[in-house]
């Protein structure tokens, strides 16, 4: 007997993960006093976006479920691209390469409002090159790529769930 997964649950599973991502970041910044650069900041601003985006994605169907889903997708791909660019930074040689310089950028704009709005959640003090943190071997720039990738295998499921037409009940 062949089981299949609903669109709704692949959402809530997508909006719990990406919640999990930011409540872990959040709690490894505090507890190990790590300084997040403008890069880390953006790509906790965007898991908290798929985290919403998930929970409305769950909470309604059809079309608007289908486009909320599309904007998870578009969402995984900016977080990939962002953390797939600050993990080439941290390969560089030391010295060699910064993100800071030159003038600020719309991510760094947006950043730094945010910083100034809120700065317990997006105040950014780090430099985008420096690898604070390894697990497993692991940046926390390579630990989002995987979870930015796995949000957009997650998302291109859950679409393709959402656009067979749903099995007859057996009887």
């Amino acid at each position: 007997m062949r089981t299949t997964v609903p669109p709704r649950a692949i959402w809530l599973g997508t909006a719990a993960a990406a919640a999990a991502v930011v409540l872990a970041s959040l709690g490894l910044t505090a507890w190990l006093a790590l300084d997040p650069c403008h890069l880390c900041i953006f790509q906790r601003l965007l898991f908290m976006l798929i985290a919403g985006l998930g929970l409305l994605a769950a909470l309604t169907r059809g079309l608007i479920q289908r486009f909320t889903g599309g904007l998870i997708a578009l969402a995984a791909v900016a977080g990939a691209a962002s953390a797939a660019y600050q993990s080439w930074l941290q390969e560089q040689p030391p010295d060699a390469i910064s993100c800071i310089g030159g003038q600020p950028g719309l991510i760094e704009r947006l950043v730094e409002w945010l910083g100034q709005q809120m700065p317990a959640l997006f105040l950014a003090t780090g430099f985008c090159e420096e690898k604070e943190l390894l697990m497993l071997g692991l940046s926390l720039a390579n630990w989002a790529l995987l979870c930015f990738l796995l949000t957009l295998a997650a998302a291109w499921w859950a679409l393709r769930r959402g656009a067979r037409p749903a099995a007859p009940p057996v009887p």
